[in-house]
């Protein structure tokens, strides 16, 4: 009992010592401590301020934006929702023009849809390499888009690589079996057979109730005889 009670007080003194120590450093350090947590408080009032007198003005302003170009492109008018009229802004310009803010990032997308189908591949590659989302159908179309944009500039490589990345972990039904089986046929030709059959599979698989998956079986069975041969 006494060694217990023994224990429990060289426990206490320590306890003590430790406050101890903290407020004689508390003491040494209030200036800069002072300066730190101002510092921490002038960040944290500094973010809410651009975000509630910048960013959001300019978030409700770039949607009004792009709203033209949208109309544009809505009526296949590519080139003028692209480039704009003079008078409205096109893709391009709200892309830049707007930057940072989540119609900017969306006009890039659109701007890589109007240039792929103009015919200006290097552009539809960089505007789609400017645009990210979390969104399952805009980012595998995005991916899957810079690869066909590749293909049309004659860069196979490319191309495979861009298909491969729009449907690697992803398992959107709509769109991701379209990319998988231009990823597998793309591959066979490139003579990757063991790539091809690993998409064909998948397609079979995955996406079996599909009607890029319609001939899943023909295509596994011809990498089957091309392994064989």
């Amino acid at each position: 009992m006494a060694k217990k009670k023994i224990q429990e007080e060289e426990v206490l003194v320590d306890v003590q010592q430790s406050i101890s120590k903290i407020e004689k450093y508390l003491e040494e350090n209030r200036k800069s401590l002072s300066v730190i947590v101002v510092g921490i408080l002038a960040i944290v009032v500094g973010y809410f301020a651009v975000d509630i007198f910048y960013q959001q003005p300019r978030e409700k302003e770039s949607q009004l934006a792009i709203y033209k170009a949208q109309q544009y492109f809505e009526s296949d008018s590519l080139a003028l929702a692209l480039n704009g009229n003079g008078l409205d802004l096109g893709f391009i310009a709200v892309a830049d023009e707007y930057s940072g803010t989540k119609a900017g990032n969306l006009a890039n997308y659109y701007a890589g849809i109007c240039a792929l189908n103009l015919g200006q591949y290097q552009e539809a590659i960089a505007y789609f390499d400017e645009f990210s989302s979390d969104d399952p159908i805009l980012s595998v179309i995005a991916k899957g888009s810079i690869g066909d944009a590749f293909m049309e500039i004659n860069q196979p490589v490319e191309a495979l690589e861009y298909y491969n990345k729009a449907v690697n972990g992803e398992e959107n039904n709509l769109i991701v079996p379209f990319y998988l089986k231009k990823a597998g046929i793309l591959a066979e030709s490139q003579g990757d057979l063991d790539q091809a059959l690993k998409h064909y599979t998948r397609l079979k698989k995955e996406f079996g109730d599909s009607r890029d998956a319609l001939d899943a079986d023909k295509y596994i069975a011809r990498i089957e005889i091309k392994k064989a041969s």
